[in-house]
């Protein structure tokens, strides 16, 4: 289902289920394989692969070369509530998600839209199965998030980082350029250029 107002560049390949919202805009040289939905007004770069399941939500920017595995979700809700009484009020997640070019979102996981502002993924990441990014995050160009990686809110890091399996940062964290996290370590504060870190917290 592709609505009259969205726009594909040449040599695009839609197959089946497939379901494209209003003002949608798609380079050349698309692939969206069966049950991919892209909400309206996102804006897609040439040579853009979507497997099966993956969903690209509303005012969503991705550049060239993208690559979304099965399950992937660019620009889903962050998770925003605040206390009213006895229950929790949703805040509203306005803010885009942006992928730069080269970007891959392995299975199932998932990059926030932001509250305010945007969350970025810059040029080159490489996002593993079963990453959770949190809303208004920024992620450095050629940085890798291994598996089940988990960035709160706000966290801002660096380019060539490495965050191996299951890291957490905790919101409103800052991982400068090139550091190493290894494997289900817990970060609980800023992290220095270079440093290699370990442990929990």
């Amino acid at each position: 289902v592709i609505a009259p107002t969205a726009k594909f560049g040449r040599n695009a390949h839609v197959a089946a289920y497939v379901v494209i919202g209003e003002e949608v805009e798609i380079g050349d040289n698309a692939v969206l394989l069966p049950h991919v939905v892209i909400y309206g007004g996102a804006k897609i770069g040439d040579n853009f692969f979507a497997h099966a399941h993956a969903v690209v939500r509303e005012q969503c920017v991705l550049g060239d070369n993208v690559i979304l595995q099965n399950g992937a979700i660019v620009g889903c809700d962050g998770f925003g509530f605040a206390r009213d009484g006895d229950h929790w009020e949703k805040i509203t997640q306005s803010g885009p998600t942006v992928l730069e070019s080269d970007v891959e979102v392995q299975a199932n996981a998932c990059v926030d839209r932001a509250s305010i502002g945007e969350t970025r993924i810059a040029r080159g990441v490489k996002i593993d199965n079963l990453v959770q990014v949190g809303h208004g995050s920024a992620v450095g160009e050629h940085t890798l998030l291994c598996s089940q990686v988990g960035l709160a809110g706000s966290t801002v890091v660096g380019k060539n980082v490495i965050l191996a399996g299951q890291v957490g940062v905790a919101g409103h964290c800052n991982i400068g350029d090139g550091v190493v996290v290894t494997a289900q370590s817990g970060t609980h504060g800023d992290i220095p250029a270079g440093s290699m870190v370990s442990g929990s917290p």
